[in-house]
């Protein structure tokens, strides 16, 4: 019952998000100044509290970036031959980038957090890190190689260098594994303004969301969230399970690639000539069935 109050809490104010942005409360530019603030700020925030008071070898391991990338590129392969015959460019190199790139930092991470304990968290906060590192500059290559867009994979990787996501998991790890002291307060403080990232990442993802309802194409749209929601994270559990990792790896990585496709898909499709409508309806899309999924993940592996 308690996983049901909380993520109905989380499609409430989700749903918040998007009746503020339809009744210009939440416009543009307080739409960005609220990604800003949970991006550069909670985000961040929460990432190092889950991590400062662990060393690396503690939560960092060759099964566990193994098994990530396993995950991750096999379900973009299976999606490329999925969506091979959509037709136009344009819609195939969005339809293969939503099937894998999951919501990590903006849903996953403060699910996690907010569900599950210090340990599930701070392996969460890795697989965030590691998982940006390799989606990111993949969905680049995708869109700008199917549409014959003009795009720097060296501008995405120097920009990843400056992602604060990164920088503070570094940050936090390197101070677990030197055995720096944080001073109680500033734990403190930094734990409250963490646990602000899913409020605040809710109500910036449905500030995002659009859907027009006459455009939907269910087969291609139907085929992403089967792979993004459910296909990846039954993937997700099945090699982990036999690399014989513990419980609250499993449950880090089940989770976090149980996450809806992320916001940012529809503003790489955008900008690098992919199909903005059926991107925008599948951030939609997964986003909503996700609710129901996520659940069902959750209630598994607890």
């Amino acid at each position: 019952m308690e996983v049901v109050l909380r993520l109905l809490a989380l499609l409430v104010v989700l749903l918040c998000g998007a009746g503020l942005r339809a009744s210009g409360v939440l416009n543009a530019d307080r739409t960005d100044r609220l990604n800003a603030a949970t991006y550069y700020v909670a985000l961040p925030a929460l990432i190092f509290v889950s991590t400062y008071d662990r060393a690396i070898g503690d939560v960092l391991s060759p099964a566990l970036v193994g098994g990530l990338l396993l995950v991750l590129f096999t379900t973009a392969a299976v999606a490329w031959l999925v969506h091979r015959d959509r037709d136009s460019r344009g819609r195939r190199s969005v339809a293969v980038v939503q099937s894998y790139h999951s919501n990590l930092g903006y849903l996953g991470l403060p699910l996690v957090a907010a569900t599950f304990d210090a340990e599930v968290t701070a392996i969460a906060s890795v697989i965030l890190g590691v998982v940006t590192l390799t989606q990111l500059p993949l969905s680049v290559l995708v869109l700008s190689t199917l549409n014959g867009a003009d795009a720097s994979l060296g501008d995405e990787l120097r920009g990843l260098a400056r992602n604060p996501v990164l920088v503070t998991l570094i940050a936090g790890l390197a101070t677990g594994s030197i055995g720096v002291t944080v001073p109680g307060t500033v734990a403190t403080g930094l734990d409250l303004v963490g646990s602000l990232a899913l409020p605040l990442a809710l109500l910036c993802v449905g500030a995002s969301l659009e859907v027009d309802l006459p455009a939907i194409d269910f087969g291609a749209t139907g085929s992403v969230i089967a792979l993004k929601i459910v296909c990846m994270p039954a993937l997700a559990w099945l090699v982990f399970a036999a690399l014989s990792v513990d419980t609250a790896t499993i449950t880090a990585v089940v989770v976090m690639f149980g996450t809806p496709t992320a916001v940012s898909t529809y503003v790489f499709a955008a900008e690098l000539g992919g199909d903005e409508e059926f991107a925008s309806l599948n951030v939609f899309a997964t986003t909503l069935v996700s609710i129901v999924t996520l659940f069902l993940l959750i209630t598994l592996v607890t």
